[in-house]
Order: C-alpha cells, then structure tokens, then sequence
C-alpha cells in the first residue's frame, strides 16, 4: 500500500480510536462532498472559508485533537502529534485556506495550554464547542519576526484590572477567533506577558485584512482599552517568552505535513492529465525529460512524508532528556516546505499552460503553498537554528533507546511542557552513520556518504573561523543546507526500513539526494568567504549519482505511473 495520502483509500489507515478514524473520514467526506468546482469557486471568489468553520464547530473536531488530557469532555481525550499530522495533510490536500485556519487555531490555543491559568484553559476548552477557530497575536506591522520590539501594552489600573492598548499584524484567523492569544509587555515595568481577548468584544477592533489574495483572512487587529483580569493573564515574564517560542515550535511542523498533502494532490493530477494527453504520437508520460520530472517528484514526495513521519516519532517520545526534536521540526517546517515547492516546478514543467487553468486543483495549489516556507520564521531565521546543532550532531552522538512508529493514543505530554528554551545548542543526537551504514550497499547512498564525509572534512578544517562566517546569512544558509540534507536522510531511511521501502526507491531517491548535496556544494563553493582549504574540501562533495536505467524504469512504471487514476477529487 502506498504511504501517499489517497482519501478515496482512506479506510486502509489504522487508528488506536475509533473517534480519530471518524474525524478523519467525515472530514474527507465533507470536502469531497463540496467538490472540486464548488472548492474553486470559492478560491476565486475569495470567500472566507465559513462553512469550514461551521463544520469543525459542530463536528468538535478541534477539540478532540487540539486539547491535552484532562481537558475537555472526552474521557478518553489525548493531544497526539501523529492524529495532527493526518488532519493536517488532509487540509493541505484539499486547500491552504481551510489549512490555514487549522494552523492558526492550533498557534492561538496553545499559548493557553502552556500557560499557568487553569481556568483559562478550561474556558478556552469550552468555547472551542460554540467556535473552533482561535488566533494567535503576536506579530506587529512595524516589527515582523522582531518580536523584542513588541508595542503591545497592558497597562495597570492600579486596583489589579488593566487595560490593553496596541495593535497586531498578520494575525490569521483575527476576524472571528473566540481565543485570541496575544503577546505583549507589562507598560510598567516592560516585562512580557501573555493575555486572552475575544474578538466579538466590543474593545476589539477587527481593522482590516491585510491580504486580498485568497480566501484566507489575515487581520490587523486593534485593542481600545480591552479590559483584562488576571483571569485572562496566562502567562508572565520569562515564562511567556518561553510559552510564545514553544507554541511555534508545536505548531511549525503543521507547515510540513501541509505542504505534503497539497503536492500529493497536485501529484494526482498532474499524472491524471499527462497520461491522457498525447503529443506528437504518444503520450505525455513517455517522453525522458517527463520520465524524469515525475520519478524526481514522486521521490521528492515519498521523502517529504519518510522524513513527516519519523520526526512525529520524535515529537511524540520527546522529554526533557530527549530533545531531538529541535532539529527535526525546523527541518519539518522549512525543508519539507521547499521540497514541496520544488514538486510544483517538477510538475508545471510537465503540465504547462494547464497549470494555469482555473478550474485545475493545480493552479490554486502553486499560489498557496508560495508562502508556507515563509510562516513562523523565515528560512534564514530557521535555518539559524538549525545550524547551531551541526556540532552537537555531526561530531558528539549521544545515546538513545530505538524507537519504531508511534501512533497509538498516548498523550504527547511533553509538548506541553517544554520549559525554558535555553542551552538549544547542547540538545544530543543519535548517531547517523548506522542508519546510512544500513543502506550502503546501495550505490547512491555509498556515494551519499562520500559526501557526508567531505562535509565533516570541510566543518574540521574550518574551525573556529566557521563561526564568524555564518555571521553572515548568506554563508550560513549555504552551510546550514548541506548539513540539513544529512539530518533528512537519516530519518528518511529511518522511516523507510520501518514502511518497508524498496531498496530500489531508496537508490532512486538518493540519485536525486546526490545530485541535490552537489548543487548545494556548489552554492558554498561561489561563496567569497572561502578558504583555500575549505574549497578544496567542498570540492570533494561534487559528487554524480550511479545511474541504472532498468532500477529508474522499474520505480516509475511500478510506483509512480500506477497513480494513474487512482484519486480524482469529485467534481
């Protein structure tokens, strides 16, 4: 069975609960039931998704995967990152707007949900059942990602109320959010905080949306002397600094299993239309160049959801001994999204002027999933992160339990309980090599490994000076990319060995993985930072993959071209 979303496929997927099989499928339901046309229409007429929001409410879906144990009215109730994962591909498949909204409700409850006010998190428990849909206000118009410089105010009255004045940017879902989190500073002493408002409060200002390109809202929003209680504080000081970074470190990884389910859907039919067209006496899917721009999008796909699930497993086992994370969400965020980004190139090349046409999943999907690599944090911004564990990784493994798939119903406790971000640095890894040393008797990991090699070659004879280079983002960025290729790689075979991959695929996909560690090699190589000794280390990274026509002809007819009309959404 293939790992790539198909809702017509669904029922095959395996659930610890009847209730995340259910949320699952009247989910697909409903958007299968719109259609396609009704979906499009919609997208270019700009029509806030509110049939969306009405069906989540009704259905209590948020609640059910959104809340902890011991919230909400479920007995059984538990927050797990693999049920997220699912509901979150399934958006994506069907459309960023209704994505979208997902995404900014998980970002606006969790801020309540780490916080320290019990009666806050059960009165935002309770209002998930009259509207799902909450907003998480910590942007600004004139700071961005500069969240520092935050000019959000609350101010003391003196008989312990206050009153917040300021006003917030880019805030998803602003418009009708009963939950809206919102980051901001003590006026007296300049300490941070975290508060709850409503946005049907009189004091709330819904000012406009600052987008108009979409369905998505994405609000300005002002507060005029919003009253605020210590009941509505959730959280102060060092710890709401804290709670903002771990709410986006929970959330980003939406981002990707998004971006997965919107090219799996754009895989479809991309397939579907090329089979069926014929130029110049044969079909689409015969000529080479196509040949090659599906079998790199498919792989490119299958690697997207390898590297999703298995860093879900480390989401899901994760404590304060195991933070193995910190990597593999970023990666989760940033390159998966690009990943995805590179599909669409692979497919509108095959496609071309029917990429275009309205009435295509296709067109709606390539202006949508522009701008996921940009939320919550630009690339450079996770990058930044990234690469501050090249040490730690690459040259101090520590030692970890093995762990296999996890999707039973254990509630992922952890992810509320991140603590203090501090010592990011320091956070240990498992050892790569024997997950690669596995595969090495598949040529192109073999020569994956070379490359590996003249990158950690190429970290040691930089030392110190590596440092003072990566000051400057444009040379980090190079260096952070080819390490993110060898964290990527090691969860992709490790997710492989687990879905019982082919070890034909496998070669394939480090074909492509080859080729892309050299083009990323030979970005570091124009950089004019270089050393003579680092260029002769990036040199050794040039690598070409082992070609074997008879292997790349058996994936593509066998795995790729057998998604020939296996999924078509309904019209």
């Amino acid at each position: 069975m293939s790992i790539l979303l198909n809702p017509k496929k669904y029922r095959d997927r395996g659930y610890p609960d009847e209730r995340s099989k259910e949320i699952m499928l009247k989910t697909i339901e409903w958007f299968e039931k719109k259609g396609l046309a009704k979906q499009k229409e919609a997208y270019h007429n700009r029509e806030w998704c509110e049939d969306w929001q009405k069906f989540v409410t009704e259905e209590r879906i948020f609640e059910t995967i959104f809340l902890p144990k011991g919230y909400g009215e479920d007995p059984n109730q538990y927050y797990s990152t693999y049920r997220n994962y699912e509901f979150s591909e399934i958006c994506g498949f069907y459309g960023g707007a209704y994505w979208y909204t997902y995404h900014v409700s998980t970002l606006g409850l969790d801020p309540v949900l780490l916080g320290d006010n019990e009666e806050a998190k059960h009165k935002a428990a309770a209002k998930l059942k009259q509207n799902a849909f909450c907003a998480f206000g910590l942007s600004e118009k004139e700071h961005g990602a500069d969240i520092y410089s935050s000019e959000m105010k609350l101010y003391p009255k003196g008989d312990g109320t206050y009153v917040a004045n300021g006003s917030k940017y880019y805030i998803g879902n602003g418009n009708v959010a009963s939950t809206v989190t919102v980051f901001a500073k003590f006026a007296d002493s300049d300490e941070y905080v975290f508060f709850v408002v409503d946005s049907a409060h009189p004091n709330y200002e819904c000012v406009k949306n600052v987008i108009d390109a979409n369905q998505q809202y994405v609000a300005e929003f002002a507060l005029h002397d919003y009253p605020i209680t210590e009941a509505d504080i959730i959280s102060r000081g060092p710890k709401a600094w804290d709670d903002m970074l771990n709410t986006i470190n929970i959330c980003k990884f939406n981002i990707g299993s998004g971006a997965t389910g919107i090219v799996t859907h754009s895989l479809y039919e991309s397939l579907n239309h090329a089979y069926h067209r014929q130029l110049y006496g044969k079909r689409v899917t015969e000529f080479a160049h196509v040949k090659r721009l599906f079998s790199d999008a498919w792989l490119r796909i299958m690697g997207m959801k390898l590297f999703g699930l298995r860093a879900t497993d480390y989401m899901r086992i994760a404590n304060e001994n195991d933070k193995r994370y910190l990597l593999f969400n970023p990666i989760m965020k940033m390159k998966v999204a690009i990943q995805g980004e590179k599909v669409h190139e692979h497919l509108f090349d095959i496609i071309a002027a029917k990429g275009f046409e309205k009435d295509m999943y296709f067109e709606q999907a390539v202006s949508e999933l522009i701008g996921f690599p940009k939320l919550e944090g630009t690339r450079h911004v996770n990058m930044a992160l990234i690469a501050k564990l090249i040490p730690s990784y690459m040259f101090m493994p520590g030692q970890f339990e093995e762990i296999g798939r996890i999707t039973d119903n254990r509630n992922d406790d952890f992810m509320f309980k991140q603590g203090p971000t501090k010592a990011y640095a320091k956070t240990k890894f498992h050892d790569y090599n024997p997950a690669y040393q596995s595969l090495a008797h598949l040529p192109n990991v073999k020569v994956f490994m070379e490359q590996i090699q003249a990158y950690k070659e190429y970290l040691m004879v930089s030392g110190q000076d590596l440092m003072k280079q990566m000051m400057e983002f444009d040379y980090l960025l190079a260096v952070g990319e080819l390490f993110t290729m060898v964290a990527y790689g090691h969860l992709i075979i490790e997710s492989a060995k687990i879905e019982k991959i082919s070890d034909a695929v496998m070669n394939q996909m480090f074909d492509l993985f080859v080729r892309d560690f050299s083009a990323f090699a030979q970005e570091l190589y124009g950089k004019p930072h270089n050393s003579d000794a680092q260029l002769e280390k990036i040199e050794k990274m040039f690598k070409r993959p082992v070609p074997n026509k008879e292997e790349f002809e058996k994936v593509l007819q066998e795995e790729v071209y057998s998604l020939v009309d296996v999924y078509h959404q309904n019209p």
